[in-house]
């Protein structure tokens, strides 16, 4: 069984005894004042396993399944079994990662709680552009666009969101996990950023 499963089954079942169980979900979501506090920093994992509600499971499961089996194909076949421990790391990593900015903006905010994968779903994507930029990304399964193109306006629209800071959505997780994706997959495959380079010259719209 791959990562990419194992990590939707888990992510899917923790989530789903935490819509039933509010106390549970209150112990694993990202707060910063409790994490600082209480020094309750497995926070930074577990948030990334518990989501709002269906559709926010939903919608990173679905992305996550979109694009993790490919990223973990790849890996396992440069660096063999191994490979499954990259993909592992680049998603923890990346949930991490990309609550660091959100933890040290709100680190007094009582108030302030994050949750779901998307910094992690966002890496594991992004890892993904970089690796086939020309492989067609489709939002909501039918607005569809080659994977360089999706990642330009995702970074600029998270990026304008997170300035904006209207909303619920943590748009700094998705612009970090994504940053911090391409930067993971650039590190361990140097030879990505050529090649990268090398399929979108040879796209053409028409």
């Amino acid at each position: 069984m791959s990562i990419t499963i194992v990590l939707l089954i888990i992510t899917g079942g923790v989530s789903y005894f935490s819509f039933q169980n509010p106390s549970l979900l209150d112990k694993l979501l990202l707060n910063p004042v409790k994490v600082s506090r209480y020094n309750e920093y497995y926070r930074f994992v577990t948030s990334g396993f518990v989501h709002a509600d269906f559709g926010h499971l939903f919608f990173n499961m679905f992305s996550l399944y979109f694009v993790g089996e490919a990223v973990e194909r790849v890996l396992g076949a440069i660096f063999g079994p191994i490979g499954q421990f990259y993909f592992l790391a680049l998603y923890i990593l990346g949930i991490i990662v990309s609550d660091i900015p959100s933890f040290l903006k709100n680190r007094t905010n009582s108030n302030y709680n994050s949750l779901g994968a998307s910094g992690g779903v966002s890496a594991v994507m992004f890892a993904f552009v970089l690796l086939v930029p020309l492989q067609e990304i489709c939002l909501y399964g039918f607005i569809c666009m080659p994977g360089f193109i999706f990642g330009g306006l995702y970074i600029a629209y998270s990026f304008y969101e997170s300035r904006r800071g209207a909303g619920f959505i943590n748009h700094d997780a998705h612009l970090y996990g994504a940053l911090f994706g391409l930067l993971f997959m650039a590190i361990l495959l140097p030879g990505a950023i050529p090649n990268f380079f090398e399929q979108i010259s040879t796209y053409r719209l028409f």
